[in-house]
């Protein structure tokens, strides 16, 4: 049976109060923070870093496919899977299919790999969710919305099993956005609750529980999606579950991620979970899916992964509503339209997407990007492709305060890196305070989005400091 390899998640590094969001439109608010994406993130380099983040310790090579689940995706006719596979340096020769549609589109591509890696097509299959969803501004749902991603890899061997698969599906009340709408939309919330969500789950999550003779008693941890805590609380009551078997829905801390919430809280849920635990999984939207995960061993700690608790633990926040708005580009301005070659994209793919550089055979000296000539032994075409180290240290860096040919007062950090095992590259940072910046200071490789040149999304490589341990 399909079994659960690894696992891996990413909160965006920024919060954002809800009370300044209320503050903002005079309105009340929520309690808590929800996590706000940074202004050169979107789905497709969010799933990339909750991909890194599962595949910590593992080749990547050895991967048969990935899946993509998300609302937001950047492209509506392109595939998002193939960029977001070449940016983990998958291999060329596997299966990359985008889920879509439906806020269970995670559960609907996790149970598309189980199901190709059970019939043996497949040895491993990557999941990968992430969604940058919009409230529109003055609403409740602005507040309530986060941004986040999270990953699964499905696998033959692993130390966790799924089993007793079940689904409900039909037309439900529930959030809608059309093609020609930038904010989520949705009806009366009460009805929503009862004739969409809890109906829904709470028979998916019986049907589970009653095929594999599973009491809720025996269960370790519920990990069922929710808009909200009240609403969790109806399903948990109506299938026999305790406040203490819930996993958290990451309301106070995330928000609502849509797509990517059921990942994310099954990664936390598996970083506690032990030998003999029995996990059960319902995620809901337009009906709702629902599973078993039986953890036969423990898993092991992997170097690098930070998982849930690791990207929770790191944030800083927003000052103000207006930072926001910002990001989310709510304020009309006049902007620059960079241009972009598609042929440039393609041709250099490897160094772009893939972060490959060169190795001179003679002389072992690291170059990027990948010249003809060695620039330390003069040696011709004899340079051999590699990968990258996406750790490093500044080397020098200067403060720019001209981005995409305007003036800007916070000044954007260029930074010139060491990468370890070699290598001399030339980044922006993000995610950091400009002030921060000092020779010498770890870091570490993220992909974000770099512009939109010809109304095409143009992806590279930037820095964020790494953590002071």
């Amino acid at each position: 049976m399909a079994k659960i390899a690894s696992f891996g998640a990413y909160v965006p590094l920024f919060r954002l109060s809800r009370q300044e969001m209320a503050n903002a439109w005079g309105v009340p608010a929520v309690p808590g923070e929800r996590a706000v994406a940074n202004a050169d993130e979107d789905s497709v380099t969010m799933a990339v870093a909750a991909g890194s983040d599962c595949l910590a310790g593992i080749d990547p090579s050895s991967i048969d496919g990935l899946y993509f689940a998300t609302t937001t995706a950047p492209y509506d006719e392109k595939q998002c899977a193939g960029i977001i596979a070449a940016a983990l340096d998958l291999r060329t020769d596997i299966n990359t299919a985008d889920f879509t549609g439906s806020l269970r589109a995670a559960t609907t591509a996790l149970r598309a790999a189980a199901d190709a890696v059970d019939s043996g097509s497949a040895g491993s299959i990557l999941v990968v969710a992430a969604d940058c969803r919009l409230g529109e501004p003055e609403s409740m749902s602005e507040q309530l919305l986060g941004d986040g991603a999270g990953a699964v890899l499905i696998s033959k061997e692993g130390p966790a099993t799924l089993r007793g698969f079940a689904s409900t599906a039909g037309e439900q009340l529930g959030a809608w956005r059309r093609s020609e709408d930038r904010y989520v939309r949705s009806f009366e919330a009460k009805a929503e609750t009862r004739y969409g969500y809890i109906q829904s789950a709470v028979q998916v999550g019986k049907t589970v529980l009653e095929k594999e003779s599973v009491a809720p008693s025996d269960l370790a941890k519920g990990v069922i999606t929710a808009g909200d805590p009240r609403s969790l609380g109806g399903v948990a009551r109506s299938l026999g579950l305790d406040r203490g078997q819930l996993q958290d829905i990451l309301f106070m801390s995330v928000g609502n991620p849509g797509v990517p919430l059921v990942l994310m809280m099954l990664a936390g849920a598996l970083e506690q979970a032990k030998a003999g635990d029995t996990l059960l999984v319902v995620n809901n939207g337009d009906g709702a899916d629902a599973f078993l995960v039986e953890l036969a061993e423990d898993f092991a700690p992997a170097a690098g992964r930070k998982g849930l608790a690791g990207h929770l633990s790191e944030k800083r926040n927003l000052p103000n509503y207006t930072a926001y708005a910002g990001f989310r580009k709510l304020m009309k301005r006049d902007e620059v339209d960079p241009r972009g070659s598609a042929l440039t994209y393609w041709r250099d793919s490897n160094i772009v997407l893939n972060f490959h550089g060169g190795r001179c055979i003679k002389c072992g000296t690291v170059m990027y990007p990948i010249p003809r000539v060695c620039g330390e032994c003069a040696t011709k075409d004899q340079i051999e492709e590699i990968k990258l180290a996406h750790t490093g240290s500044v080397y020098t860096f200067t403060l720019d305060h001209l981005d995409d040919g305007k003036y800007v007062n916070v000044p954007v950090p260029r930074l010139v890196l060491d990468l370890e095992g070699g290598g001399r590259v030339f980044l922006s940072m993000t995610d950091g305070d400009p002030q921060e910046v000092e020779i010498g200071m770890s870091v570490e490789l993220t992909f974000r989005r770099l512009h939109e040149a010809s109304s095409f999304h143009n992806y590279y490589w930037k820095c964020r400091p790494l953590p002071a341990c």
